[in-house]
């Protein structure tokens, strides 16, 4: 990418306001409970390597889903596959990205609400990829993650 189209890029993401994130990105979202019809807030916490705290060759994606937290896990394998494959690696802003996005998705499909952590297989992690790149291309641009975010527990 060359300096001019990432200059371009950060431009047009400060044009958007970060209230309108929600609106179309993963970060912060409200999602309808397929089984009960509750709506759930949910919002990305941090990201966190996994090796640091369970000895996973993963990246943990944090969100808290109605204040309780909810884990998604990224093997780190899907960076590698995605550096093959695109010439491009998977930034942090974009595996929280992939990560909502999964977590939306099985809310919607009717997730089992006990259990803390999900994993997503590297084609999980490919696919919802794809999805969420393309989104953001029709929107200008990935929205940045919440800086200042209190701490998570």
């Amino acid at each position: 990418m060359t300096c001019l189209r990432i200059r371009l890029l950060v431009a047009t993401l400060a044009l958007v306001p970060p209230e309108r994130y929600a609106d179309y990105m993963y970060e912060e979202f409200d999602v309808k409970e397929r089984w009960s019809g509750e709506e759930l807030h949910c919002r990305w916490k941090a990201n966190i390597v996994a090796i640091a705290t369970r000895h996973a060759d993963a990246v943990d994606i944090r969100f808290d889903v109605n204040g309780r937290p909810m884990w998604i896990a990224l093997p780190c394998t899907a960076w590698v596959e995605q550096k093959k494959r695109a010439g491009k690696v998977i930034t942090d802003r974009l595996a929280a990205q992939v990560a909502g996005r999964y977590l939306k998705q099985i809310i919607e499909q009717g997730y089992d609400a006990r259990r803390e952590v999900y994993t997503m297989t590297v084609a999980e992690v490919l696919q919802h990829l794809d999805a969420v790149v393309a989104e953001a291309k029709a929107q200008g641009g990935l929205p940045s993650l919440p800086v200042g975010v209190e701490a998570t527990g």
